[in-house]
């Protein structure tokens, strides 16, 4: 649902996806909005009671971020790394996708911690943009990513979502061994 302020902001609210799961992380998680364009998933975040690091590499996007989140421009695909290890109780990405960066995305979790990621997947190019490969996902990629970081995988979704406008996607919510079940339940 989108807010007053998105809608005067033409900003679009926050996934409700990813918002039902950062609604399951104890108050005062450490969380980082990695490629957060304008912030939206950080506001839903902050507005939890989660601490938010927001980074991106646009900076007229990071304006709109808001008061209350750690704003960091960074280039995230060419310049030195700017986070360490372990650092985050849950690390969101959404319709965002360079390769290079997946493993280390999966290294900033905590133990207990878990990871949102959602993006484009193979098959949107007939439904609209993105349609470069590059920024598609290929099937099961998220699943094998998770595998490769030893992340045990609580929801998986790949499928189409959107009743216009469409886009093919694939999501997952993974966490960090220990697991700790109970702090994150399934819906329903």
């Amino acid at each position: 649902m989108m807010s007053l302020t998105d809608s005067i902001h033409h900003q679009p609210g926050p996934d409700p996806w990813i918002e039902a799961w950062l609604a399951r992380l104890p108050a005062g998680s450490r969380v980082l909005d990695f490629a957060c364009g304008s912030g939206r998933h950080a506001r839903a975040a902050a507005s939890l009671g989660l601490a938010v690091v927001a980074v991106d590499r646009d900076t007229q996007a990071l304006a709109s971020v808001g008061e209350g989140i750690d704003v960091v421009r960074a280039e995230l695909e060419a310049a030195p790394w700017p986070f360490a290890a372990a650092g985050f109780d849950a690390v969101i990405v959404s319709n965002y996708l360079f390769r290079p960066r997946l493993d280390l995305l999966c290294g900033l979790i905590r133990p207990t911690g878990v990871l949102l990621y959602q993006t484009f997947a193979v098959g949107n190019e007939s439904l609209g943009r993105p349609r470069n490969p590059d920024f598609l996902l290929r099937p099961g990629e998220l699943l094998e990513m998770a595998a490769r970081n030893g992340l045990h995988v609580l929801a998986y979704e790949d499928g189409i979502v959107g009743s216009p406008p469409r886009a093919r996607i694939q999501r997952i919510v993974a966490c960090r061994p220990p697991l700790r079940l109970e702090a994150l339940p399934l819906a329903g």
